[in-house]
């Protein structure tokens, strides 16, 4: 019997490069239905990704989170592989690109009366409330880790 596995190996990539790759602890991802957590041991799953916050937690407790803009999560024999569309690290997001972002699709939202363009606002609105909960997450953990060093 084989031993049981400590950890995940996680891959997270997108169209042009791999953003992460090696252990977790625990992975959430922003699955089409509902958000997930793939923990050790997980049944093998498929999963389409919306626009959303993939997060993971490392062996050593560090958490790291990504805006991913959609995509696919494969989970496998305690192997994750997210592919997504478009991937950004918390320093490669423009936070006055996000607000501005979230205030024209809160505008559109209020004032439109097409469904296309009310549509293709909720998901504009939902990639920059993302991007801004990854900044969020890692000015947290900035200030975790200088309360940590005091």
């Amino acid at each position: 019997m084989p031993a049981p596995h400590t950890h995940l190996q996680v891959e997270i990539a997108d169209v042009a490069r791999l953003i992460y790759s090696g252990p977790c602890d625990r992975l959430v991802a922003p699955a089409a239905l509902g958000e997930v957590c793939i923990l050790p041991r997980h049944a093998p799953f498929l999963a389409q990704l919306r626009p959303g916050v993939v997060q993971i937690q490392t062996p050593d407790g560090a958490r790291q989170s990504f805006f991913l803009s959609g995509g696919f999560m494969e989970v496998k024999d305690s192997t994750v592989h997210v592919l997504a569309d478009h991937l950004l690290r918390s320093e490669e997001i423009d936070r006055d690109a996000a607000l501005a972002a979230r205030r024209e699709a809160e505008r559109i939202l209020k004032h439109s009366h097409l469904f296309s363009e009310r549509d293709r606002a909720k998901l504009e609105l939902t990639k920059a409330l993302a991007q801004l909960r990854v900044l969020e997450h890692a000015e947290v953990h900035r200030l975790k880790q200088q309360r940590g060093n005091l």
